[in-house]
């Protein structure tokens, strides 16, 4: 998958409010979104150290990160992906996974593939057994999608963040889930080879781009 450029700030609700309005005006809906939007649920992983977690909070160059993901609860569409960012562009990989192989994830019993043909799965098993890399927190949270075809552009809005710590119920909808203390709300903004000046108005009337 080709490198992309991604932004993220920490709005206010107020901030939300305006955004939505105006992206909505130019920017389409994304199909895969439910009267506008959908829910996210992601299963983290990191080392005992929160090396994963440290190095984003600390922007360093040259980090990655493990997580399973799925959608609006349904556990039929599950992947695993592993983001890197490297010279403020980020590359995503990503392999689906069987519900079994999701639990087992969840439960830091991640087996290598026989067959050598899941090649992600793999690498995680391997980093799992060399680095230490083990399942540690559950995220939930709502995102509002928007997409821009010049540009490839996404624009997504989350808010309603939610954590909980008992991983091996990643797989439960009804899993006990507390929101975030002072939860923030992210505005992200992913694009290709450039950001139409359009979009970067809109968003830069509230945030300033670093």
């Amino acid at each position: 998958m080709d490198a992309r450029h991604e932004w993220k700030h920490e709005v206010r609700f107020a901030d939300v409010l305006a955004l939505r309005s105006r992206l909505k005006a130019v920017m389409s809906a994304d199909p895969n979104a439910v009267n506008g939007r959908y829910e996210v649920r992601s299963l983290y992983f990191d080392n005992l150290e929160d090396q994963a977690f440290l190095d984003k909070v600390n922007g360093v160059d040259g980090r990655e990160k493990f997580r399973i993901r799925y959608y609006n609860g349904d556990i039929s569409y599950l992947v695993l992906e592993k983001k890197t960012k490297k010279n403020g562009l980020c590359v995503k990989v990503q392999e689906r996974l069987f519900p079994r192989e999701a639990q087992a994830a969840a439960a830091g019993d991640v087996r290598a593939p026989s067959d050598g043909t899941r090649k992600l799965l793999g690498e995680l098993y391997y980093k799992m057994c060399c680095q230490g890399l083990r399942p540690r927190t559950i995220v939930d949270y709502t995102r509002e999608p928007f997409l821009y075809r010049p540009g490839n552009v996404r624009v997504t809005l989350d808010y309603h963040i939610c954590t909980g710590i008992c991983c091996t119920d990643f797989l439960n909808p009804d899993c006990v889930m507390v929101p975030v203390r002072d939860a923030p709300m992210i505005l992200e903004v992913k694009w290709d080879d450039f950001l139409p000046s359009m979009i970067r108005d809109i968003v830069q009337i509230l945030i300033f781009f670093r």
